[in-house]
């Protein structure tokens, strides 16, 4: 018999009870599959598809090395679905259990319906630790190429910095995490600069299923129980408890509309005028990342400062996220929207005491006093600088905050929480 194996957020062989599955029943064919309406949603974006490209190029070896590559199909998954099980004589089809956003509902709904009219079995099997040790591949199928963001009619959209897919590097990344980088995660990751060395960095890895959230969990288990010293155990605590939650998925949150596109562009151009969300916009625009903290920040300072619509929020952080993942995404950006917002200016001051980042990502603030970076409008020398170097800033952060009835950082503590959601990144 042969056996379909249904890709999807589970670009991985180890810890994929699917394959495990299959192999066991016959022949198997692993699938993935690119929706090119998916792709053209506007959460989605050229540097999500080149970290998904990536990471399945080294699966397609990976499953090469088992005795049978990843094929590629591009199409409506029910479409591509029923061609190859009617050219194969497939009847089963196996899956992991996947948590998605709208989008992925329906598409699996979809694909649920016409499996039942076509007397396809569909078996979805829960995440878990499974072993892969050898394929048997269904003759005759061409692996099919893997489609550049171009053949997706994405628009071009470099993140210079951004990471890079696939599992070798994942392993990476959770190694260096796990033997030192992760002793500062619990006092370094919201800092701007410690930030993005102290944080994990995986969560791109865990929101494409390139790691495993049950095998991360585990490794970190096992680091704990080394003992490695002074600081690691509560950071690993900490870390352990932002990954449980992660997985604590929930629906997506439907969005609002923006009624000033104008606005909405300058704060995802990071052009608002207001220093230290200008300069976290930038720094995600061009590594794909932002530390928890400040990524509520924006998210809320979008919200709550200039009014901006949810759904339009939302669909400009997610394009500029390589770590997006929507069940997690949308319901995080809802409990930001119901949070108080924090304000940017003493957030400034807690993250980015010495003006380091903020310079660094806004080089037209170089002539201006260190003590008025985050508040250039404050300079005796503003006029010549905002409006033409530097924007005026869209609203007074502060009178912003008031009118809105939002609170400090302190109260607004449950926004800050709920990044930690929202950045994925642990």
């Amino acid at each position: 018999m042969s056996v379909l194996v249904w890709i999807r957020r589970d670009l991985r062989v180890q810890d994929h009870p699917a394959l495990a599955l299959a192999a066991t029943m016959g022949a198997v064919l692993p699938l993935f599959v690119v929706e090119p309406a998916a792709w053209a949603a506007p959460d989605r974006s050229a540097r999500q598809w080149e970290f998904v490209a990536e990471s399945l190029a080294e699966l397609r070896e990976t499953l090469g090395t088992l005795g049978a590559p990843l094929v590629v199909r591009v199409g409506a998954a029910e479409i591509v679905l029923e061609r190859l099980c009617k050219t194969q004589g497939i009847t089963q089809i196996v899956s992991i259990l996947e948590t998605g956003g709208v989008a992925e509902a329906a598409r699996d709904a979809r694909v649920a319906a016409w499996a039942r009219a076509a007397g396809i079995e569909w078996t979805q099997v829960a995440a878990g630790a499974a072993a892969v040790a050898a394929l048997v591949p269904v003759a005759g199928v061409e692996p099919g190429l893997i489609p550049t963001a171009r053949a997706l009619r994405l628009a071009e959209d470099r993140a210079a910095h951004r990471q890079m897919g696939g599992r070798a590097r994942g392993e990476a990344v959770l190694a260096s995490f796990l033997t030192t980088r992760g002793r500062a995660y619990r006092a370094e990751r919201d800092l701007t600069g410690a930030g993005e060395r102290a944080g994990s960095r995986l969560s791109p890895y865990l929101a494409w299923g390139v790691l495993g959230a049950g095998e991360v969990a585990a490794a970190a288990a096992v680091r704990r129980a080394e003992r490695p010293g002074p600081g690691w155990g509560k950071s690993l605590s900490a870390f352990s408890a932002a990954l449980a939650l992660r997985e604590a998925k929930a629906g997506e949150v439907p969005g609002h509309g923006v009624s000033e596109p104008e606005r909405l562009a300058a704060w995802a151009a990071g052009e608002t005028g207001v220093p230290f969300v200008d300069a976290a916009m930038r720094y995600l625009a061009a590594t794909g990342w932002l530390n928890a903290r400040m990524r509520a920040m924006v998210a809320g300072f979008a919200l709550h400062h200039l009014g901006l619509g949810t759904g339009a929020v939302g669909e400009a952080l997610a394009r500029l996220s390589v770590d997006y993942a929507p069940e997690i995404h949308w319901r995080a950006l809802g409990e930001v929207a119901e949070a108080r917002a924090v304000d940017p200016l003493r957030l400034a001051t807690m993250l980015d005491a010495d003006n380091g980042f903020t310079r660094a990502w806004l080089p037209e603030l170089a002539r201006v006093p260190e003590t008025l970076v985050q508040t250039p409008w404050r300079w005796s020398g503003a006029k010549g600088l905002l409006g033409r170097r530097y924007p005026e800033a869209l609203v007074d952060p502060i009178a912003a905050l008031k009118a809105r009835r939002v609170g400090t950082e302190r109260k607004g503590r449950r926004g800050i929480v709920v990044a930690g959601q929202m950045s994925l990144m642990l």
